[in-house]
């Protein structure tokens, strides 16, 4: 445990008390005692906790009591009740009360220790959710929103590619808004007032991109019934968005090429070049320099493109922006559906945090979607939540056991952890290289060895 919890723990039997102080201390929490439910009462006043432990049965005030108290005036704060008297009726009183959790006595301090880390983390997310639900001025680039210190770097590099002509490459996977990026660098720049041209290179059949980018004249080819000026005409003066890049053509890569260095197109079926003014802003989700070193990509068009970079960070390592962002959309969905969902319920925040969000923000906007869509509450429980966020367990790779049976070569070691590496970065081999700190090249030859091949990645 990094911080140390605070646990206030109420108990009037002296002995039980120094029992169980001791036994949580030894487990990393900060244990304050009050003899006395009317003691425990003063001592939240003054001072902040993260769980409070209660006997039941105490003179003048007992614990239901002391617990129903707190609810009102320290709701965030979860309260564990501790009793001899494990029948059913004082459960069903404690859970009335408000409590967070219920103890039978007797007890192993090992399983009190394990329920109050429990409670400790539920009250840290209620801090955190109320703290997001109350943060009124969220750092933000336009639609953009985060505040984790990797989204600050983004935001920080937006504003300063704004204010250049360069050519900038936005990589990242898939659903992390890369075209966010682009949109937020044409609003800011000087070219704001031009147009900002989008296309998709993946989306567009090869034998049609080509005119949409370059345009074309009437009869050129079949269908071309009327001409075309192409998209980097219709950018003129404004920003034009070349999404997926990673998926155009060998052939293709060859006259985009050439019309970023000469600043002019040819439409298809025409003698003439036209003069273009655009600035470009590409993007990906693909390796780039692992299709340069399979043959998919042109090493010149790379570098042509990628003068400046800015890499989207995954939703998974964004930490409590997903919070934040989760905020967001269900104040947006809410709104435009009619729904009066205000807030989200801690069970149902720690969900949102442990899962890895394979769709990153894409996916997290239909989950709160169908999550205000379910909710009967004014608040988003884990049953509105879709099943595999509410299932969602994180994977750990284990890489020893105290089963000498089990124990593995150094060599198999190396390759499990090179393979999780690769996974936990969706494939992209520049990437995993960087975090192992070993060339690509080595990276390469590695995973050939293994048995790797680019198809596996997730």
């Amino acid at each position: 445990m990094t911080d140390s919890p605070n646990v206030l723990l109420v108990e009037d039997d002296i002995a039980l008390a120094s029992l169980v102080d001791r036994g949580l201390t030894q487990r990393g929490f900060r244990v304050t005692r009050a003899p006395s439910a009317e003691a425990a009462l003063e001592i939240t006043r003054e001072r902040r906790f993260d769980t409070v432990v209660s006997d039941v049965r105490m003179e003048r005030m007992t614990g239901l009591e002391l617990c129903e108290r707190l609810t009102l005036e320290r709701p965030d704060v979860p309260v564990i009740l501790v009793t001899a008297f494990g029948d059913l009726d004082t459960a069903i009183a404690a859970i009335r009360a408000g409590a967070h959790d219920f103890l039978p006595k007797p007890f192993e301090v090992e399983e009190l220790a394990l329920r109050v880390q429990r409670a400790t983390e539920l009250h840290a997310l209620r801090v955190e959710v109320k703290r997001l639900r109350d943060v009124q001025e969220k750092p933000r680039v336009d639609d953009m929103i985060g505040d984790s210190p990797a989204m600050r770097r983004v935001f920080g590099l937006i504003d300063r590619m704004a204010a250049t002509e360069a050519p900038l490459l936005v990589t990242g996977e898939t659903g992390t808004g890369k075209e966010l990026v682009a949109r937020a660098v044409h609003a800011r720049s000087e070219r704001s007032k031009g147009p900002f041209v989008a296309i998709n290179c993946a989306a567009v059949p090869e034998n049609l991109l080509e005119s949409e980018l370059f345009g074309h004249t009437r009869g050129a080819f079949t269908d071309a019934k009327n001409a075309r000026a192409g998209l980097f005409v219709e950018a003129k003066r404004g920003t034009l968005f070349l999404d997926e890049v990673g998926e155009m053509p060998l052939a293709l890569q060859a006259k985009l090429l050439r019309v970023l260095q000469e600043r002019k197109v040819r439409p298809i079926g025409s003698d003439r070049e036209v003069d273009v003014d655009v600035r470009i802003v590409s993007a990906t989700h693909r390796d780039l320099e692992s299709g340069i070193a399979d043959g998919r990509f042109r090493e010149d068009l790379y570098y042509r493109l990628n003068v400046v970079q800015i890499a989207l960070p995954p939703l998974r390592e964004r930490g409590s922006d997903v919070l934040v962002l989760a905020h967001e959309f269900l104040r947006k969905v809410a709104e435009r559906s009619k729904r009066p969902v205000v807030g989200i319920a801690a069970d149902a925040a720690r969900k949102l945090v442990a899962y890895s969000w394979p769709g990153n923000v894409r996916e997290l906007v239909n989950a709160m979607e169908r999550a205000v869509a379910l909710a009967e509450y004014d608040e988003i429980t884990v049953a509105d939540l879709p099943e595999k966020v509410q299932a969602f367990e994180p994977k750990h790779v284990l890489l020893a056991s105290d089963d000498p049976s089990e124990l593995v070569s150094l060599e198999e070691v190396e390759r499990r952890y090179l393979l999780r590496v690769v996974e936990a970065v969706g494939g992209n081999r520049t990437r995993a290289a960087e975090i192992l700190k070993v060339d690509r090249k080595t990276l390469y030859t590695r995973l050939k060895a293994y048995g790797w091949r680019p198809s596996e990645a997730p």
